[in-house]
């Protein structure tokens, strides 16, 4: 593969939030304000702060990713979006509770200017949240076409050059792959329907691909991972990425389960509990939306260690994932995992993690990696599942002859050989 030829990053690339009252949008949105005025320090960003060794190890070169790398600047990201509730976002700053007053006050103009759009919203996709600043409209179809104009308006009325949205709502509902998902002739009757299985998500995805928006689905709702929004992506030549942000508890999973995996270890069980008080918190209180994320969670364990390959190791281990909703802890989420796992001779032995992180801390950075890195794949005429982000993804969406890749270390190999091979640089595999 040669150097690929990537459209010039000039102009202002607009960045459409949906959720963008919530905790982890909040945060993110004021951290970048912050680290672009100098007042801040965007830790966690590796499009910010990590290098990348281009060539042999005796040629010496590792640049910034964002000094080899045309990524668009921090400087030219304009930010909107949709929610649930009528706060700006300096008013959802801090009623987060998630940066200091200090922090909040220092781009408190900018923040306050930040007003949400009335968002798509269906009860019956989150049980635990009741939206007061939302659209109505006869049928799904038309709910989509009011988010196709929110688009276009923005665009218009903030001098954008192109766009990109990213889902920062709440984890809704399991849903199972049905028919009205599996083509798009399906899923567009299905709308002008209003079939109950086509989630809110879903639409503002649909939206975003008409409009040449590419779209990233941090939760681990369907949302873009069904044959309909493939087909749709590869019509308007747009890019995808998928699913779930991977922050806290399953970041650890997918470090220490290789590491239990590569020097042959067994394991008998894994237990993983979480509290978290948040709204996410209390969304995920409720089983329907719970079933989503456990599903999302308890993938990646057995994606990693390959149990139908080494079934004397992990044939029978037992896999068990709680979330508990506990407001005094608020954004602070505490995730302790007990793992039993065997040595020689089937000796047992126990890793305990206890792990008392700030989830929409973790999960900022990303939301600023995968914006940029997703933007660098439309201007670079990528489009379809990006899977070379799947280091971002708790449960990456990956085409359908192949499987994922949930190694935290080979994700971020994958991620710089892309970078590379977009570069016209070789790829690394570390022989020299």
């Amino acid at each position: 593969m040669g150097k690929v030829q990537i459209k010039e990053a000039k102009g202002k690339l607009g960045v459409l939030v949906v959720g963008i009252g919530g905790a982890v949008s909040s945060t993110f949105i004021a951290g970048t304000l912050l680290a672009r005025k100098g007042a801040g320090v965007p830790i966690g960003s590796i499009t910010q702060l990590a290098t990348m060794r281009l060539g042999k190890r005796e040629e010496n070169r590792f640049p910034k990713i964002k000094d080899a790398v045309p990524l668009a600047d921090m400087k030219d990201m304009v930010f909107g979006g949709w929610d649930l509730f009528e706060e700006n976002l300096y008013e959802a700053s801090a009623y987060a509770k998630v940066l200091d007053e200090k922090h909040l006050n220092n781009v408190k103009d900018e923040l306050a200017a930040i007003k949400p759009m009335k968002a798509v919203f269906d009860q019956e996709f989150v049980k635990r949240l009741h939206g007061t600043w939302v659209k109505s409209a006869p049928t799904k179809w038309d709910l989509m076409e009011q988010v196709r104009e929110d688009i276009r308006n923005f665009k218009k009325e903030n001098g954008c050059d192109r766009l990109m949205m990213i889902w920062c709502g709440s984890t809704e509902v399991f849903t199972p792959l049905g028919d009205v998902h599996k083509t798009l002739a399906a899923f567009e009757k299905g709308m002008k329907e209003n079939h109950p299985a086509i989630a809110p998500s879903n639409i503002y995805a649909y939206a975003a691909l008409a409009e040449n928006v590419g779209y990233i689905n941090g939760a681990p709702n369907l949302t873009v991972d069904i044959p309909a929004m493939w087909e749709m992506a590869d019509k308007h030549q747009v890019p995808i990425a998928g699913k779930d942000f991977k922050t806290g508890q399953t970041m650890l999973k997918t470090v220490l389960a290789p590491m239990i995996k590569t020097r042959m270890l067994g394991l008998e069980g894994w237990f993983s509990t979480n509290i978290l008080g948040n709204r996410d918190g209390e969304v995920l209180d409720d089983p329907g939306s719970f079933k989503t994320k456990e599903e999302s969670k308890l993938s990646v364990i057995d994606n990693i260690l390959q149990p139908e390959l080494y079934p004397e190791l992990y044939k029978d281990y037992y896999h068990k994932v709680r979330i508990n909703y506990y407001p005094p802890r608020g954004d602070n989420k505490e995730g302790w995992d007990n793992i039993d796992i065997t040595g020689w001779m089937g000796y047992p032995m126990q890793l305990k993690v206890d792990f008392l992180c700030r989830d929409s801390i973790l999960a900022a950075p990303l939301c600023l990696d995968l914006v940029l890195f997703m933007d660098l794949a439309h201007r670079a005429g990528m489009f379809g599942i990006q899977d070379w982000l799947s280091f971002y993804l708790k449960s990456p969406m990956h085409e359908p002859e192949k499987i994922a890749e949930h190694d935290l270390f080979i994700q971020y190999v994958k991620l710089k050989n892309t970078l590379r091979q977009m570069l016209g640089e070789t790829t690394i595999d570390f022989i020299d």
